[in-house]
């Protein structure tokens, strides 16, 4: 909380101001795409080591939006809200600083804490001058082309499985807790058919969650691994649908696993996606 007090606006030199101004396009690339990111994501696409030191980062954007809503007279919200903690959902107590005066951030009841940032997120989506506010700061807009990419994803067409997917599949299967999940529930199941005639790699459950996992192992290209950014996000939405179909409650999620990692330029997409990638997933 007392570092949003006091860090500094982004027009400086010290290093977290600097961070600052690399950040806040990232930012505004996520409110375009409506997602949030998580802090340990946004730390490696900034090629920082420790995610812990984006409070002074996050704090220094929070200054200069609220004293740029004072130059401007009107409500911008506040974008550092975007980032979020991989297990709660939520942003760091120094969040409370600049969307509430009523009680400090961190005293109020998680129910409420998620609607006060609910609300702000809501905001920050639907804000237009973002572009503007990037000018204002002398910042250009993140610029990505991924339409070579896109393009030999939609086009490509796999062969047979491979011994190192097979083996990787199965190694996760009967190892949940390598995405988080208890050591003791049961193992997957492997190559689970969905009503859309997808084909999981592997699908686990935990109490009334379903997770599906896509395998990419250490052969696959870039292309390869841009289809199973897109298969998570399709997988999501189709276990959900069939949750709801069963009157069961709506609670999936996908994740990519991958032997092997991807490239900056992949890391900057999954994240603009909101979509949870595991890297160089080894088998013990």
């Amino acid at each position: 909380m007392e570092t949003a007090r006091i860090a500094e606006a982004i027009s400086g030199n010290k290093q977290y101001q600097v961070r600052a101004r690399a950040t806040l396009p990232i930012l505004v690339r996520q409110a375009f795409a409506e997602t949030t990111i998580f802090y340990s994501d946004l730390a490696v696409e900034l090629e920082m080591p420790n995610p812990r030191n984006l409070n002074y980062v996050l704090g220094s954007i929070g200054q200069a939006i609220k004293e740029l809503s004072i130059k401007w007279n009107e409500e911008i919200p506040p974008i550092q809200c975007l980032v979020v903690n991989k297990n709660t959902g939520l942003p760091g107590e120094g969040i409370g600083w600049f969307i509430t005066d009523k009680a400090e951030f961190r005293s109020l009841p998680k129910r409420q804490q998620r609607r006060l940032v609910e609300a702000q997120l809501q905001k920050t989506f639907f804000y237009r001058k973002w572009l503007d506010v990037l000018r204002e700061f002398g910042l250009q807009p993140v610029l990505s082309n991924y339409s070579n990419v896109l393009s030999r994803a939609a086009n490509y067409r796999g062969g047979g499985e491979s011994e190192q997917h097979k083996k990787l599949k199965e190694y996760v299967c009967s190892n949940p807790s390598i995405i988080g999940l208890p050591r003791e529930i049961a193992s997957g199941q492997l190559e689970y058919a969905l009503p859309s005639g997808d084909s999981l790699d592997v699908l686990l459950m935990h109490k009334d969650k379903w997770v599906a996992v896509e395998i990419k192992s250490s052969i696959s290209t870039d292309a390869d691994l841009v289809r199973g950014i897109f298969q998570c996000i399709k997988y999501r939405a189709v276990i959900e649908a069939y949750q709801a179909s069963m009157n069961l409650p709506q609670n999936a999620r996908a994740v990519l696993v991958l032997s092997g990692a991807l490239t900056p330029d992949l890391v900057a997409l999954k994240n603009m996606l909101g979509v949870e990638v595991l890297e160089n997933v080894r088998q013990e």
